[in-house]
Parts: C-alpha cells; structure tokens; sequence
C-alpha cells in the first residue's frame, strides 16, 4: 500500500467528531438575577422554617394540653375514687341509724339483733362488691402471708399449725392483704 492509499482512506472515527469549537460559552447570570435567585431561595428556606416552627408549637401546645388533661383526670379519679363505694355505704349507714332509733324506742332484743344482721350483710355486700374479702380461716393451716398468731394453744384433737380461733378476721382488696386475720393456733401437746 502506498503512502496514498493511506492517507486517501477516509477514517470514521475522524469523522465521527465534530470540529472543535471555538469557544462555548455558557449563560452567565449577572449579580442582579444571582440576588434575586439567592433571595428566593432564602424566602422558600424562611417559609419552610417557620411551617416547621409552626408544626412545633402546635405539638407543644398539644402535649401541654395532653399534660393538663391527664393531671385533671388522675386529680378527679383520685378525688372520686371513693364516690361509689360510700354510696354503697350509705345504706348500711342508714340501717344503723335505724337500728339505735329503735333501741331509743324501746324495741325488743330479737328485732335488734335482726337489723343489725341485715345491716351487717348489707355491709358484707358492699365489701364484696368492690373487691374486698373476708378471711375467716378457722380451722385452716396458719399462714404468715395472712394470718397474725396473737397466741398458741395446745388444743388435743387439732393437728399443730392450724388455726383454732379468729380473733379478729382479716380482709383482703383485690389480691391485696388490707388486714391479716389475728389467730390463735394450735401447738403439739
């Protein structure tokens, strides 16, 4: 191949390029819009901030007033938490009245001892409706968890350990011991 045919062959990797240009020149903002676009950007910031600062005390104000509230309503729960109960208590309140009333006016012993029974179960009644349990554990096994030894015995015939008398019964609320039973239990003879 001759000096030429090199040179004559037209090359497509040449002529796929474009002539270098001269010199490409890009919009170049002048101050005045560079200021003004610096502007908008700095109002679209400010307005974004103050939605968020305003996003921030609107959920301020919402957990102050959640505060609040919660603090109002443990305040009422504790200043009403015994609203039922007394209610339930009222009659037997009543009944007792009833009863020295009548002891005042000369009643008979069997229709006293029958007010204050009805009283009393009036009064269990509202005990238990709300919670609160009798323990009466006359001859079961003491326990300390429940039950105040006042004094021990030996009782032939009940095995040692096991309450023989309720001096005092004991309660419990809800699961709770309010009040251990006073006990007197047996010991070995």
């Amino acid at each position: 191949m001759s000096q030429e045919d090199i040179t004559a062959t037209p090359n497509p990797a040449a002529e796929a390029q474009p002539a270098p240009a001269a010199h490409e020149e890009l919009p170049v903002a002048t101050p005045e819009q560079e200021l003004e676009n610096l502007r908008a950007e700095l109002a679209a910031v400010n307005a974004k901030a103050e939605a968020h600062w305003n996003e921030f005390l609107a959920a301020r104000a919402e957990m102050d007033n959640l505060r609040r509230r919660s603090e109002r309503d443990l305040a009422n729960a504790h200043k009403f938490a015994l609203e039922k109960f007394f209610a339930e208590l009222l009659p037997v309140r009543d009944g007792l009245e009833m009863g020295i009333q009548a002891a005042v006016e000369g009643a008979d012993f069997a229709k006293l001892r029958e007010g204050s029974e009805m009283t009393l179960r009036m009064l269990a009644a509202a005990m238990a409706k709300f919670g609160l349990v009798e323990l009466d554990p006359a001859g079961q096994k003491f326990n300390p968890e429940q039950h105040e030894a006042l004094a021990m015995a030996p009782v032939p015939g009940v095995e040692p350990n096991h309450v023989v008398q309720v001096v005092q019964k004991g309660y419990v609320l809800n699961e709770r011991l309010v009040r251990p039973a006073k006990v007197i239990v047996a010991k070995a003879p």
